[in-house]
Order: structure tokens, then sequence, then C-alpha cells
């Protein structure tokens, strides 16, 4: 939470949450600053688990029951996006990217806080030899993307970027990715 507390609270106008999941997020939303989320979840038991959070929630929210790589919205329709533990487990992060890409406004803003490839080697050389079981084992996950160089090639300019272990995570699970991106020109 400490992490996510880091990005969300930025968030602005019409606000799409890709991975929404549980809504663990919605209680650091501003509703002073946000006039809705989109909330992209695919997993009918990740909304279900959601409804206690929602009920509480400052914001109200829209669910999109569809995966990342379908974004059923506008184009540039969207002030602000939200990735907060997701970028690791979509099939086809580049078609997500993409769509992410198409629905936010030109001025727009991609906010992130994801966990991936460390920027040390040792660590990076684990991540790729457990990544295969580890992706089986927890919902796809996988360990070794890197985050910045995801997005950097996904028509986003990183403007704003912190990497830091998390202290209780080990780290070959633990490398965070946290910041924010503006739409560039593709």
């Amino acid at each position: 939470m400490e992490q996510r507390a880091k990005v969300v609270p930025q968030a602005t106008g019409v606000v799409l949450e890709v991975g929404m999941g549980s809504g663990i997020n919605l209680p650091l939303y501003n509703a002073d600053r946000v006039d809705f989320v989109w909330g992209l979840e695919p997993s009918k038991g990740m909304r279900q688990k959601a409804q206690a959070n929602l009920k509480k929630s400052p914001v109200r929210v829209e669910w999109l029951d569809l995966p990342g790589e379908e974004i059923p919205l506008d184009d540039q329709s969207v002030d602000t996006i939200v990735l907060t533990y997701t970028l690791c487990t979509i099939p086809d992060w580049q078609a997500a990217l993409q769509q992410m890409h198409r629905v936010l406004k030109q001025d727009g803003r991609l906010l992130f806080c994801e966990h991936g490839h460390s920027s040390h080697t040792r660590v990076a050389k684990w991540q790729h030899r457990i990544t295969p079981m580890w992706k089986k084992m927890v919902g796809g996950c996988h360990l070794n993307r890197s985050i910045a160089k995801l997005i950097g090639s996904s028509g986003f300019e990183i403007t704003a970027l912190e990497t830091c272990y998390m202290k209780t995570f080990p780290k070959v699970t633990g490398y965070m990715y946290i910041g924010e991106a503006r739409k560039i020109a593709v």
C-alpha cells in the first residue's frame, strides 16, 4: 500500500484503472480530483471480491469486464491511467499498452507502480530462472519484465521514475518501478 500511495492519489479527471482487482486502490483516490473511475477487470471473481471496497469507495466506479488488450472506451477519453501490479500479468502487454495509448488524452498521464526486472545482474538472473515456474504459481506474473522499457516502447515518455526494492519482499520479487509517463506520438 505504501508504494501504491505514491501514485494513485495523483490521479485526476476520468480515470482508467487497468487490472482493478479487488479494488484495493479505491481508498487512495482523491474524490475532489477524480470524476469517476473505469475499473478494467476481466476476472469475475475479482470483481465480486471488490464489492466491499466498492461500498466504501470515495469515487464512483464503472466496471469494464474485459482484458487490458480490449479497452472498450473512445479514443482520447481518459485523463489518467493507473497501473498497479498489472503489467506483469497481462499476456499481450504490447496490445494492452497500445490500447492505453489510444484511450489516453494527449495531455493525460499514465501512473504506474509495478514490480519487474531488476537492474542488478545477480537478481535479474534469478528472475529469469524462476519466472517460468512463478508464472504458473502466481497467475501469469512475469518477474522479469522491464516495466520502463515496456512503457517507453509503447508511445509513452517516462517523465518521473523511481526504482527500488520493497523492504519486506525478497529482491527477486520486489524490484519496483514507480512513476509517471506522458503520451507521445507513435
